[in-house]
């Protein structure tokens, strides 16, 4: 019952894309994600306000606060992240990084509905995602415009899969 919930509630949200995605496309914001590299040796050492998946501050909840969905993942796709404050010319974003077999076992929907609650709750904490594999190949991306009232978003899943499901909304 809870997978056909999980299905439903995703078959719904991606309806609802398609039809705003002309929205999307008409609007002059740039709702592209961040060009910058990923940045591996960061988990291993964090430099300046850089936050990942082993940051614990004992003082205070470090956002974003990823870890819960990291520690709930009932398949262990979420390994690990690397959180990018705002900067000057980038906005904040967080370079979540996937188990690649896991991922590569997901359909297309269980990857949209992956990336749309880890998005949701990293826009929440006014950040955008990008995901990736050790082998620092972009997987997908959820970026917002965070200027704009209303919020605009837009979920991207790149294609890389044998079975031809490229799409992007």
């Amino acid at each position: 019952m809870r997978q056909l919930a999980l299905v439903l509630g995703t078959y719904l949200t991606t309806i609802f894309c398609l039809i705003t995605r002309p929205l999307l496309a008409e609007s002059p914001t740039n709702l592209s994600p961040s060009d910058a590299p990923l940045e591996l040796d960061l988990l291993t050492n964090p430099k300046g306000s850089v936050i990942t998946a082993n940051t614990i501050d004992q003082g205070k909840l470090s956002v974003p606060s990823l870890w819960w969905i990291k520690e709930t993942s009932e398949n262990k796709l979420l390994d690990n992240w690397i959180a990018y404050p705002f900067t000057n010319n980038q906005p904040a974003r967080v370079d979540v990084i996937v188990n690649q077999q896991i991922w590569s076992l997901l359909d297309y929907l269980e990857r949209y509905d992956f990336v749309n609650q880890l998005g949701d709750i990293a826009r929440s904490y006014g950040y955008n995602i990008r995901v990736f594999n050790y082998q620092k190949e972009s997987l997908a991306s959820y970026t917002c415009n965070f200027n704009t009232n209303p919020l605009l978003c837009k979920i991207k899943i790149n294609s890389q899969n044998s079975f031809g499901l490229g799409n992007s909304l």
